[in-house]
Formats: structure tokens, sequence, C-alpha cells
């Protein structure tokens, strides 16, 4: 996916063009988390849907529960679903920092090697 350490840097419009691809990514991820988050709280805990949207936002963002859920499955749903959110935020921060981490780690070789 990312240029060799051997090959030059990457043209500044194909690097912006790598970060657009991986925001879109991040994005998806994102689109997909909400999806599952306000499907769960509306289903299990019994939330309007824009109650289960908020929860699961304040959720996946680190911000905590707006509402509590009362049933053991609800429960058991936003234990899981709030592990899910930090392992997801990770990967999303991974995905986001890869190409700005790869183009200076390459940059920084590339200028120990001509040196």
């Amino acid at each position: 996916m990312y240029e060799h350490k051997s090959k030059p840097l990457l043209p500044r419009r194909k690097f912006y063009q790598r970060i657009a691809l991986n925001a879109g990514v991040v994005v998806g991820i994102v689109a997909f988390s909400l999806f599952m988050g306000s499907a769960g709280y509306h289903y299990l805990a019994g939330l309007p849907w824009i109650d289960a949207l908020l929860n699961a936002s304040m959720i996946l963002t680190g911000m905590g529960p707006v509402d509590p859920v009362k049933t053991t499955a609800a429960k058991l749903f936003a234990t899981f679903y709030a592990l899910y959110s930090g392992i997801a935020f990770l990967t999303m921060m991974a995905i986001l920092m890869a190409p700005l981490l790869h183009r200076f780690l390459h940059k920084f070789h590339l200028e120990m090697s001509e040196g």
C-alpha cells in the first residue's frame, strides 16, 4: 500500500489523495459503528431511534451513556459496545495517522541515506 523506503517520496497530490482515502475509511467505520450502536440501543434497550443514536454517539466518542439501560441484554450490549468503541477509536486513529507517520519516516530515511 505504501511505497518502499528505496522509492522516492510520494508527490504531495498523491499524498493528499492517500489521506482522503484513509479519512473515507474512517467515515465508513464511524457510520457502521453508529448504525450498529443505534440498532442495539433501539432494539435491546427500547430507546427511540434518536435517543439510541445519541447514546451510540456518546459512547463512540468516549463521553459516556446518556440514558440508563435496564435489561440484562441491554446492559450486555452496552458493555460490549463500549469495549468495541474503544478498539474502534484506536483503529480509526491508526488509519488516520498511518500516512502521516509513513511520510515522516520515509522522508527521514531519505535524508539519512543522502547524507
